[in-house]
């Protein structure tokens, strides 16, 4: 997200819009279900994560977002959760097939890991071991955390697409979703002096949050 992540009274209100936009349209029983696999997936591959270095490489939690656990931070499987809920309705607006719809959507929630994880690192919530092959504009992050961010995504989102496919007024999660983008491209390239993580995370949201935006329109 755009702001300096310590973020997390800022995840924390994201995730209640999700969830609280889930209950009023998609209701409580799918709500319940939606919450349980995304926050429940999201702990266990950051555990883990932590504990053995698979799949986003070796990492390691710093002391400063909160309560923890099994070793993860509480608001760790909120921010699964909080993305998980737009990345689901952008796969399912762009793909109509299920296996389409969880590609897509999974690379939607993934892709925002390109701005998520830059800013967290230089704040100091957590950071890498061993960093041998990095993106441009991310020299202490790994490649392996993006492929394992990917990997858990489209599994997630592959789950997710068990539930009931309900159609319904979906402008706040679009809104979140799209300002999320637009907002971290702009935040990088303007005020956090990370030109390459601006271009790096634009291109790579941007191939599904540019079609999301034109679909939208029609």
């Amino acid at each position: 997200m755009a702001v300096k992540p310590g973020a997390a009274p800022t995840q924390s209100a994201f995730f209640v819009a999700s969830v609280s936009h889930a209950l009023l349209h998609r209701g409580l029983a799918w709500t319940a279900a939606f919450v349980a696999i995304t926050a429940g997936t999201g702990l266990i591959a950051e555990a883990i994560g932590t504990a053995t270095g698979y799949p986003f490489g070796d990492y390691a939690y710093a002391g400063s977002l909160g309560a923890k656990l099994i070793g993860v931070p509480l608001v760790i499987p909120l921010a699964w959760s909080m993305m998980a809920y737009p990345s689901l309705l952008v796969g399912q607006r762009l793909s109509r097939s299920p296996l389409g719809a969880a590609a897509v959507g999974g690379f939607a929630l993934a892709s925002w890991d390109l701005f998520l994880d830059p800013q967290m690192v230089e704040a100091g919530h957590w950071r890498w071991a061993d960093v041998q092959l990095a993106l441009p504009g991310a020299p202490d992050i790994p490649v392996s955390n993006y492929l394992g961010w990917l990997a858990v995504a489209v599994l997630m989102l592959g789950v997710l697409q068990l539930l009931t496919r309900r159609e319904a007024e979906d402008r706040q999660p679009a809104a979140l979703f799209l300002w999320t983008y637009g907002s971290s491209v702009l935040a990088n390239a303007a005020f956090f002096g990370r030109p390459l993580t601006a271009l790096v995370g634009g291109i790579g949201m941007g191939l599904v949050a540019i079609p999301y935006a034109r679909a939208l329109r029609r």
